[in-house]
């Protein structure tokens, strides 16, 4: 028996999640599906992000057991030729049995894009949010600054999650502005659930002049999910790494 890692991308738009589940088809079940039929043997790959439902990937991580005589590093072509156009496996590798791509220590980096122009643009309308009004930049930039650290991020966590604790610590959050997309990137050593989607669109309150920049620091101290600003749509966000300590 040996564990395999996957290195995956995939959009997100038709599926609801990573995570199985009764409502539709997810990402997870599609990889399940392909590598049993692959492989002749009942497969369960343990994810390392829970992206939700419309939410796309660049890297994220999975592993799995098998007794496969193939090669680790042939597994990523020959599931490729089994997976949908808008699923791929970047990478494929073998790693101790006791590896787990959620209990090892690792900085996970996602990505939030805002489409800020008087119209929409058609072909950005998958992979970023649509926002209209002008977006103040500069302000939300130094909104950013309060987030980063660590801190009690209970008023960034939507209700249902069973953590232990709510504290993160962001390592990095990075707002630039590109033409007419807004990106939002942001590092740290895991989020809560919605956390960066709450994270974001608290800082489109404080683009559109609602909130002032310094009352970001208000909404952390306050610990409470009604002080943050609304959860920005899905369709924006893309987990774009997820780097482990030992490597």
């Amino acid at each position: 028996m040996k564990r395999i890692r996957l290195l995956i991308a995939y959009d997100g738009t038709n599926y609801c999640g990573w995570q199985v589940q009764i409502n539709g088809i997810t990402i997870e079940e599609v990889i399940n599906k392909a590598l049993t039929d692959l492989l002749g043997e009942p497969i369960q790959v343990i994810g390392a992000s829970r992206t939700d439902s419309g939410v796309h990937a660049k890297g994220n991580v999975a592993v799995f057991d098998s007794e496969t005589r193939i090669p680790p590093e042939k597994i990523s072509f020959a599931l490729n030729q089994r997976l949908p156009n808008d699923i791929r496996i970047q990478k494929s590798d073998e790693v101790p049995p006791d590896w787990h791509p959620r209990f090892q220590d690792s900085v996970k980096t996602y990505e939030y894009q805002i489409l800020n122009r008087k119209f929409p643009d058609p072909l950005k309308r998958l992979y970023t949010h649509f926002v209209y009004m002008p977006l103040e930049v500069e302000k939300m930039k130094e909104a950013a600054s309060y987030i980063v650290g660590e801190h009690d991020f209970a008023s960034f966590c939507s209700a249902g999650s069973q953590v232990q604790s709510t504290v993160r610590t962001v390592y990095r959050l990075d707002v630039e502005k590109v033409e007419d997309v807004i990106k939002i990137q942001i590092s740290g050593n895991g989020f809560l659930y919605n956390m960066v989607r709450i994270i974001v669109g608290t800082l489109l309150k404080v683009g559109l002049g609602v909130y002032p920049p310094e009352h970001v620091k208000d909404i952390i101290e306050a610990k409470d999910r009604y002080a943050a600003g609304p959860k920005a749509p899905a369709c924006g966000l893309t987990l774009v790494k997820i780097e482990y300590g030992e490597e």
